[in-house]
């Protein structure tokens, strides 16, 4: 699927509130109450931080505002805040350099607006000091009302901005921000299902399927959870983040299974025992992927026209129903940081992001992994990697110009010679957990199962070999 179709499907399916609206909650009920009561016109954020003056000033040193935090979780960040605006990816490269637009194809349909559309403001790019046109430029409502819609227009001034859809119906306007609430799964959703340029592209275990899903593709939203109900927010910073490629809110917290399941979870002992060396999603993921295919390889070198779009994107092989790999992991691993010269691996690879632990590590355990790779460029001068600027590549094909453009528009010059790269990251699996009957069995791995990779595990051969009880599953 190109990412304008995504766009057009996202707007259709994830951003009707028809089909991804919640039940609403007490909490809400009485939100909107107490909205209601006090708001009586909107004139953007100005109006909520009216009231709200110290919840804005929480949300802009958030990560999900300043798109950066304190990184004690990367190995190599040397005491740096790391994040998407100074860190690059194997998928759109940089947000920076693609930040907000309004692209348009030869027949004049738009086909992007920018990396932005997933970011909490209303166009301007974090600043780290705080000021009233930051706080100003914070947009509550993206993530509290489950009814707004914004689009990027162009203002009187020539600059670009992130507008509500309804800004010229008053009393509809009025209506959205009076219905507030705490962050659905919708809302959540509607940015980390089309992350990295399609539906379910990213990530692999957050899909489109996610908004009427079931116990038996996911034990957790299929029971009617909340994504906040393991993503717990404190003064607006969120718990959670897994292998990601920047820095956490809270480094000190870490969305675990074992945050609510505790005690005695198995009917036999010797699973029990295997939670201090295996995760729980490593059983319990057997597969991702199972609705929406996902992204496993994109290719910068060459680009491919999208039939029926007007449009083109790079390579990218897609995969449906996947099976994870498996590796240690303790909760700490090291990216490609954007101002460094590579290294190469081993494997000839890059690593994006490789977790780090052995099995000689005693707080690693064993978990499910995506494991994505790409071709990226770079500048073979200085073996620093070059973000591509996405639009021209998305527009007319050319590989040459979007590389010019990324490299022009983040080290303020031109890249003589540019090279290629294969990259490969580890991306943790941590929804579509699925319940005990489709968990893995024991043979699964053990006793000639071909579940785990033993020696790549770092033992001679599988440890219970010949010891395995009669019986067990």
């Amino acid at each position: 699927m190109g990412i304008s179709k995504f766009l057009a499907t996202l707007v259709v399916c994830l951003l009707s509130a028809n089909v991804l609206a919640a039940p609403a909650s007490e909490g809400a009920l009485w939100e909107n109450r107490h909205v209601t009561k006090h708001v009586k016109t909107y004139e953007g954020t100005k109006s909520c931080i009216e009231c709200h003056d110290e919840e804005a000033a929480d949300v802009f040193k958030s990560i999900h505002y300043q798109w950066s935090a304190e990184a004690p979780n990367i190995s190599n960040a040397k005491g740096k805040r790391i994040g998407k605006l100074n860190s690059t990816n194997d998928f759109c490269t940089n947000p920076s350099v693609s930040w907000i637009g309004i692209l348009t194809n030869n027949d004049g349909k738009v086909i992007g607006n920018g990396c932005s559309k997933c970011h909490v403001g209303l166009g301007l790019k974090p600043e780290p000091q705080m000021t009233q046109a930051q706080l100003e430029n914070i947009d509550c409502l993206v993530c509290h009302s489950p009814n707004y819609r914004r689009d990027v227009v162009k203002k009187p001034d020539g600059t670009l901005a992130w507008q509500p859809k309804a800004i010229n119906n008053p009393e509809q306007m009025l209506s959205i921000a009076q219905h507030i609430s705490k962050p659905t799964n919708e809302v959540c959703m509607r940015c980390h299902v089309g992350s990295g340029g399609g539906m379910n592209f990213k990530r692999g275990d957050i899909e489109t399927a996610h908004a009427g899903a079931d116990r038996d593709f996911d034990v957790h939203m299929g029971s009617n959870m909340q994504c906040i109900q393991c993503h717990k927010f404190k003064d607006h910073q969120v718990v959670g983040a897994g292998t990601q490629m920047s820095g956490k809110d809270l480094p000190e917290a870490r969305g675990q299974c074992e945050n609510c399941h505790k005690g005695r979870l198995h009917a036999k002992a010797e699973n029990d025992r295997h939670g201090k060396r295996v995760y729980c999603t490593t059983c319990h993921i057997t597969v991702f992927a199972q609705h929406d295919r996902t992204d496993m390889r994109r290719d910068w070198s060459q680009a491919e026209a999208v039939a029926g779009e007007g449009r083109f994107e790079p390579k990218i092989e897609f995969q449906k129903d996947v099976k994870p790999v498996y590796t240690w992991w303790n909760g700490t691993g090291e990216i490609a940081l954007l101002n460094e010269a590579v290294r190469v691996g081993p494997n000839g690879k890059v690593g994006m992001y490789v977790p780090n632990g052995s099995r000689k590590d005693p707080k690693a355990r064993i978990y499910a992994f995506k494991y994505h790779t790409a071709k990226v460029p770079i500048d073979t001068t200085t073996g620093m990697l070059i973000p591509i600027q996405v639009g021209p590549v998305f527009k007319t094909g050319k590989i040459e110009a979007g590389v010019k453009g990324g490299a022009k528009a983040w080290f303020g010059r031109d890249v003589e010679k540019v090279g290629w790269v294969e990259t490969e990251r580890y991306m943790g699996l941590f929804h579509e957990v699925q319940p005990s009957k489709s968990a893995l069995s024991c043979r699964d791995c053990h006793e000639g199962g071909k579940g785990l990779d033993w020696k790549a595990l770092g033992y001679p051969g599988d440890p219970v070999k010949g010891k395995l009880p009669k019986g067990s599953f």
